[in-house]
């Protein structure tokens, strides 16, 4: 803005992630980002899900989440496929990281509406508790086992299969 004595970062100059937990939103994106819970918070309609999953360590448990859908988050940092095109997106998967190091796999596909549509959310409050200082937590409705229920988000790396680092077979054959 003109007549403001507000520094402005210089160009090419890097802003820094919010200062709060952030999600990295990064791998095959267009627009890769760093999310706090309060811009899940703002920046998307809020999702509410009632859930009941088994737990390995801590047995059966119940717990009601808000946040915005998975699909919705992802969607705005523009993955590299094309939209209009269902093989295309059914390939791309999205990895989620927690803060303690767990990782858990979701395809495309699951969050996809043409395709499983689950209401996967990035919660940013559970049971009543806001998350800003824990980091947000994938939440996965549809399993009845809380292993892909990652907490304290640190990333979510989205891309195609096969994965770059891997080779495809010879005699592999792809069609659209």
């Amino acid at each position: 803005m003109h007549g403001t004595n507000t520094p402005q970062p210089a160009r090419g100059t890097t802003i820094a992630p919010p200062a709060a937990p952030a999600l990295l939103i990064t791998g095959e994106v267009r627009r890769p980002t760093a999310l706090s819970v309060e811009h899940l918070r703002t920046r998307w309609p809020q999702h509410q899900a009632d859930v009941a999953f088994d737990c390995a360590t801590n047995g059966p448990q119940r717990h009601s989440f808000e946040g915005p859908l998975l699909r919705e988050v992802v969607s705005a940092a523009e993955p590299a496929f094309d939209p209009r095109r269902r093989k295309d997106r059914s390939r791309f998967l999205v990895t989620a990281e927690g803060g303690d190091g767990h990782r858990s796999v979701l395809a495309w596909a699951e969050v996809d509406e043409d395709f499983g549509d689950a209401p996967v959310l990035l919660a940013t409050r559970m049971d009543g508790h806001d998350l800003s200082a824990e980091g947000s937590q994938l939440v996965v409705p549809t399993d009845r086992c809380g292993a892909r229920y990652v907490s304290a988000l640190t990333c979510l790396r989205i891309g195609a299969w096969p994965l770059p680092t891997e080779a495809r077979p010879a005699d592999s054959r792809h069609v659209d």
